[in-house]
Formats: C-alpha cells, structure tokens, sequence
C-alpha cells in the first residue's frame, strides 16, 4: 500500500471528494421555474402544499414552514413559552442554533453531557441538569441517529417541560418505527443544502397540539392574525388584521417550497443511498482497531446526515489536525461536526467554561466527517475508504 500523500505518495483520487452537496435534478429546477412563472411567490399555494406533504410524510398534525431552521427553533421556544429567566437543556455537540433558541428568548442555554457511543444527548444527564427554571429539552438527532426519545419524553411529562426535538439532520429517520417528526412536543427539520433533502434554505416545526400550532403561526409572521377568533376588535371590513404579538418575519418563499416539495418526492432514494455508503463505511471502519464507529440504538432506524469518524489517539502516531491534512492531501475534504457551544468566545462571555461536558469534550478533539451524500458513486465511498485505511495503517503505533 502506498503511502500518504503528504508523505510523498500518490492520493488516493485526482479530483476532490468534499463532505457533502446538494442533487438537483431537473424537475427541482422546473418545479422552481413553475413558481417563478405564477402569481405567487411568496405566502402562495406551495406553502400549503409542503405543509400538508410533511404532515403526510411524518405523521404530525400541523406544520409550520419557516425561511430557515433557526427559525423554527427559535418561535418553537418562543411557543414553549420560554422567557427571561428560564433555562432549557441542550447539547453542546450540535451547531450553535440549538442553544442559541433559548437565548433569543432571555432564557440561559444549560448543557447536559452526550452518550460516548452514540454521540446523543444523554437523557440521564438531561434529569440531573433540570432544575425549577428549566421550561424545555431542546434534543439533538445528531448525524440523523434519532435521539432516544421515549426516555426524554417520560423525564419532560413528569417534571412538565416541553420536548423539542432538533431534527435538523433526521428527515428520513425513524425511531421506534414512526417517522420523526411526530414524536417530540415540537420537531424541527432543516432544508439547508447539505442536508438530505434540500430547499437552498427553509425549516419546519411540527407538532400535534393545536394550541402550539396556533401560536407558531402568529410568531412566524410578524404576531398578525386575520382569523377573527384571535382577535380583540371587531373586523371592520375584509381587509382587516391585527397584531396580537410580537412575531417575526420567518416565512418561506413558494421557491423554496416547491424545490423543496419536488426534492421530498426523491428522500427514499436518498435514504437508501445514504444507507448504502454508511453500511459500507461501518465494514470497512470496524475492521481497524484504531478507530470507533458511531453506534447506533435499536430503537433508531437511522437516515444519516453526517458519517463521523473517530480516532483512537493512543493508537495513532498522529493527532486529529494531521489526520485532517493527511485526508486532504488524499483529496478526500472533510470537516468537524461539531465544536462544543460553549467553547465559542459569546458563550465564554456569559460564564460558561470547558469542563462542563467530558463526554463531548473529548468526542470533539477525536472527530472528523467524512463525504455522505445521495450523489457519490462507489468509486468515491472506496477512494474515501481506501484513504482512511492507507492513513491508519501508516501512522498506527
């Protein structure tokens, strides 16, 4: 076997494999174009269309489109009737979004500790973190592995706390059987373009309560409602609205919803293939004792976002920052998901320190993400095996 690239051998491919991309096909771009050539652009018929198309798929009863998925967590914490003062429990492992939900809202981000095999939020932490200001969980299915959510249910219902559920990376997965999405109090998906279904940007929250519904609804446009039964006066004509709340302007386009529409009709290929590459990545990777692959719970019949790759630094000659180089001189691009929240300098700012989840602290100084998306062929999941294997058997003690 030859060796590394920055050793001086030849890369396992000429052309660059990078970590993730978006498929658009050529309905995606007719359905857009569609839009474009409508009356509507923006609050029109696709809105609807996808919300209905998401219920179906999950199961939930009402859905909510947002222009992104911060969005969505931020009015699902806002619907959870988090305030000045609370606190909601997160993980640290995860893109700053999930904490910065509660901040948005006055309330303090607590983070609670990861399980080291399945890179999830423990829910034994979550209990030990609750205190009388917790208002939320705010769970993280990371990579798209379902957080394990009956255990997280049962801890919210006996200390009354509102479940939502970050499924930024799940579209696709189910736990226990059911699709995600109609688990949690509040589930949010993603449409960003690395995400297994795509919209260029866009996020929903779903949900079965009607009461949260409502109050999605008004928090996503601007607090204004034209259903009369919301409102304080009495409608003086057709056109009449009303401000009932402070709201935000966190509407989708019908673009987006169509491309996003056009892109859910394809998510069980995409499933599939994602399936596929992380099979073979897993049979490959769990025949080298320097690494550890992700493990997954029963429960959760896993569409995966992200493939991660964990070093076993005593076995190693090299640390994470040269694996990452050595990879890149293979070109085979890779990334980091993610740097703990609380390490960023804005959350050093308001008190928080390294130490607070071991767990997490060291899964991050241990991991890199490899390339997962619908459209690698199998000579691109083989280049990126082949790499990884060439790199480890180089550099092991």
């Amino acid at each position: 076997m030859e060796r590394p690239a920055i050793a001086g051998g030849k890369p396992a491919r000429e052309t660059k494999i990078y970590y993730g991309h978006q498929y658009i096909d050529e309905d995606d771009i007719q359905a857009v174009v569609d839009v474009l050539r409508s009356d509507f652009l923006t609050c029109g018929p696709k809105i609807t269309e996808l919300e209905r198309k998401l219920c179906d798929l999950t199961g939930a009863r009402y859905a909510v489109v947002c222009s992104n998925g911060t969005a969505a967590l931020h009015i699902a914490a806002l619907a959870a009737g988090v305030g000045e003062g609370d606190e909601v429990i997160t993980t640290p492992i995860t893109f700053a979004a999930s904490a910065n939900c509660a901040l948005y809202c006055g309330a303090r981000p607590v983070f609670a500790d990861i399980d080291p095999a399945t890179y999830n939020i423990d829910p034994k932490k979550v209990e030990e973190a609750i205190t009388p200001r917790t208002k939320a969980v705010v769970a993280v299915d990371y990579t798209g592995q379902s957080a394990d959510l009956s255990p997280l249910l049962k801890i919210c219902r006996e200390h009354s706390l509102t479940l939502i559920e970050d499924g930024a990376h799940v579209i696709g997965t189910k736990y226990q059987g059911q699709m995600n999405g109609s688990i949690a109090d509040m589930t949010m998906f993603s449409f960003h373009p690395v995400k297994t279904v795509t919209g260029g940007e866009g996020g929903v929250i779903l949900t079965n309560e009607e009461s949260l519904y409502k109050k999605l609804l008004l928090f996503r446009s601007h607090g204004i409602t034209r259903d009369a039964a919301q409102m304080k006066h009495e409608p003086d004509g057709p056109w009449y609205y009303e401000q009932v709340d402070l709201g935000y302007n966190y509407r989708m386009t019908d673009m987006q919803a169509a491309l996003i529409i056009s892109q859910l009709d394809k998510l069980p290929v995409f499933s599939k293939r994602r399936k596929e590459i992380v099979d073979r990545y897993n049979a490959a990777f769990s025949k080298l004792p320097e690494l550890f692959v992700q493990q997954e719970i029963p429960e959760s019949d896993t569409t995966r976002h992200l493939y991660i790759l964990r070093m076993i630094p005593e076995k190693l000659k090299i640390d994470r920052r040269q694996f990452f180089e050595a990879l890149e001189a293979e070109n085979v691009c890779c990334n980091v998901h993610y740097i703990p929240v609380y390490y960023f300098p804005y959350y050093e700012s308001l008190g928080y320190h390294k130490g607070l989840c071991p767990n997490a602290e060291k899964l991050y100084e241990e991991i890199l993400s490899l390339p997962l998306y619908y459209a690698m062929s199998d000579a691109d999941v083989e280049s990126v095996i082949e790499a990884v294997t060439k790199i480890v058997d180089y550099y092991r003690r």
